[in-house]
């Protein structure tokens, strides 16, 4: 049996929406099944160097959850461009103010960096509240899996 590779059109012929809803569900497993189906892990013709993922669209990204005391103590940070201009934002306020950005930034660091990462990161669509406007793609309800009980 030979491996498959498929080409940039081949690739582009199998997509996919997938909407998924992860309120209540804890950040970490939530973006690491997210970055598996934009990868296009999923597919049995997965090809690493090419773009075969799906569209994601996540919904009530608001209602995330941190395990533990993450939600206090977890520090988002980002630089003004100015010397000195470091700012560090808690997770609690970036889930309150800008939700998008904790899953967005979840996400982009499980998926590889360089063009085709930044590619594959453009199909990903995050919405803070249930309704989004991607109704004529028809994509098709995804439920990921639950966290697992110790």
């Amino acid at each position: 049996m030979q491996t498959i590779s498929l080409s940039k059109e081949q690739a582009l012929a199998d997509r996919k929406w997938h909407v998924v809803d992860i309120a209540g569900m804890t950040l970490g497993r939530a973006a690491t099944q997210i970055a598996h189906l934009l990868r296009g892990k999923h597919k049995p013709a997965y090809t690493p160097n090419q773009d075969c993922g799906d569209y994601v669209i996540v919904l009530n990204a608001a209602k995330v959850h941190l395990s533990g005391k993450k939600m206090a103590d977890k520090m988002y940070y980002r630089h003004t461009g100015f010397p000195g201009g470091i700012v560090a934002t808690p997770a609690e306020d970036l889930v309150r103010k800008k939700p998008r950005d904790v899953i967005e930034r979840a996400v982009w660091g499980m998926l590889p960096k360089g063009p085709l990462g930044r590619q594959i990161y453009k199909k990903l669509k995050v919405y803070a509240t249930a309704e989004h406007p991607h109704g004529a793609q028809q994509p098709a309800v995804t439920k990921l899996a639950p966290a697992r009980k110790a």
